[in-house]
């Protein structure tokens, strides 16, 4: 059994609870608070040697990461975030000083989004430090979006460039965060230390009358986007010519730029599908806002399941993602 079949076994056969409007298996779940509005909430665990090291985030990165992971996944849900609770496992080789790091992290990145800091939970470890992060966000009455609102002869859309955090990731892995990079390379070490979850999107999509399927690619656009098509039951098609990558990548060989953008992952922008009139329209908006908006494939009807185009030649992606019970990519 892998980490997502384990998810599907223990998902609830029945709910108990009547406000609630979407449990597991989306970015986040969303239940109604009042007649204006509904709660979307998600936590996030990041384990030390697993998810972060600490020769390529310092603390107050990790804090900051950990946090942009969670508000990443309101962003895909087009919510507003409000709140956040923190736990954290300390093992004996983490002082004061860098737990403290580790929180302002999380503050600079809170302060900016206007959340508040309302509990959590402080205990000891034997081994690695574990930072569990529960945020809570607020979202327009039925305005959420989801991942199974995908429909053949949808355009499918990034808001960002794809593979700039592993390519950062790759630096650093090399030469450590301590090392001097080039002002080309800093910006992907950046985009792997220091990532800006797309919460403006978000809401753009959320405030947006047409129907939207919505995720982040934290996990890569292939991982993704076979979410997306497995929860709306369509194929998706990716042109990897369309496939936006930040100019820092240019040097790295094309074979290695689009791995990175289809399995790299943690690139905290967010994947989408809508129909081509409505994608014409959002393209309009996110241009007034000086946002960047790419089209990088579409949505067919078939199998569930993702194929890319390239060379005029079709191939089906394996699921690549990040897998828990899982040694390796």
């Amino acid at each position: 059994m892998d980490e997502f079949s384990f998810i599907n076994s223990i998902m609830p056969r029945q709910l108990q609870q009547p406000s609630l409007i979407k449990g597991i298996g989306d970015d986040a779940a969303v239940y109604k608070a009042s007649d204006k509005s509904d709660q979307v909430v998600c936590v996030d665990t990041l384990v030390e040697g697993v998810h972060f090291r600490r020769d390529t985030l310092s603390p107050f990165q990790i804090g900051r990461k950990g946090l942009a992971s969670n508000i990443s996944d309101l962003a895909a849900m087009g919510a507003t975030p409000a709140y956040y609770l923190v736990s954290l496992a300390v093992p004996e080789t983490w002082d004061e000083k860098e737990l403290r790091e580790i929180y302002r992290g999380m503050e600079e990145l809170a302060t900016k989004y206007r959340m508040d800091l309302i509990g959590g939970d402080t205990v000891s470890t034997p081994a690695a430090l574990v930072l569990t992060i529960t945020v809570i966000g607020q979202v327009e009455r039925t305005k959420a979006r989801y991942r199974n609102a995908a429909r053949p002869g949808d355009l499918l859309f990034l808001t960002g460039y794809a593979g700039s955090a592993a390519a950062g990731l790759e630096l650093l892995l090399k030469r450590g965060r301590t090392a001097t990079f080039s002002e080309e390379e800093l910006a992907l070490v950046k985009a792997h230390q220091e990532p800006s979850p797309h919460v403006e999107q978000g809401c753009l999509f959320a405030d947006f009358a047409g129907r939207v399927a919505l995720n982040d690619i934290s996990d890569g656009v292939a991982s993704e986007a076979d979410e997306i098509a497995e929860a709306s039951h369509v194929s998706i098609v990716i042109e990897a010519d369309s496939l936006p990558f930040h100019p820092s990548v240019s040097v790295y060989p094309a074979s290695q730029q689009l791995d990175w953008a289809l399995y790299g992952g943690e690139d905290y922008v967010l994947l989408g599908a809508a129909a081509p009139a409505d994608v014409k329209e959002l393209k309009e908006r996110f241009a007034a806002g000086k946002l960047p908006f790419f089209e990088v494939g579409r949505v067919e009807a078939g199998e569930p399941g993702v194929f890319l185009r390239q060379n005029g030649q079709l191939k089906k992606l394996e699921k690549k993602g990040y897998n828990h019970f899982q040694k390796r990519r």
